[in-house]
């Protein structure tokens, strides 16, 4: 099993996600793995970490996803890999529920999420987000 992180979907993940559109909730994983410091792309200084640059797009996302009728589920640091081994594993964890995959497709096109996504690009490293459902 190889494991990548990235920034954004490719465009045969987007393609594929969009037909599995159910109209049911969705549950997103999101692994997260900060750098060590923000770096924005506009060349900004600051002196945000990763993880502090990070947030400031998480608290603007969960209030977007929450006006949406969505939630948090969860959210919390890793401490550690219980089983498996994970050569450089990630730092931050946290389950979203969107009330569809539509409803999250309208708030990542928002004109707010564009405002807010520089913040999520200047923090991560990379993520994996994985697409779930409850059974």
């Amino acid at each position: 099993m190889q494991v990548s992180n990235a920034h954004q979907p490719t465009r045969e993940q987007m393609r594929a996600l969009q037909q599995q559109d159910s109209g049911e909730p969705i549950y997103m994983l999101n692994l997260l793995k900060f750098r060590e410091q923000a770096a924005y792309a506009d060349g900004r200084a600051t002196t945000l970490s990763g993880e502090e640059a990070y947030a400031i797009y998480g608290r603007a996302m969960t209030r977007m996803v929450l006006e949406a009728g969505g939630k948090l589920v969860f959210s919390g640091r890793v401490e550690g890999t219980m089983v498996g081994v994970v050569e450089d594993s990630w730092d931050s964890v946290a389950v979203m529920m969107y009330p569809s995959l539509a409803v999250m497709g309208q708030i990542t096109s928002s004109a707010a999420y564009a405002e807010i996504h520089v913040h999520r690009d200047a923090g991560l490293a990379g993520q994996i987000l994985i697409k779930t459902s409850k059974p």
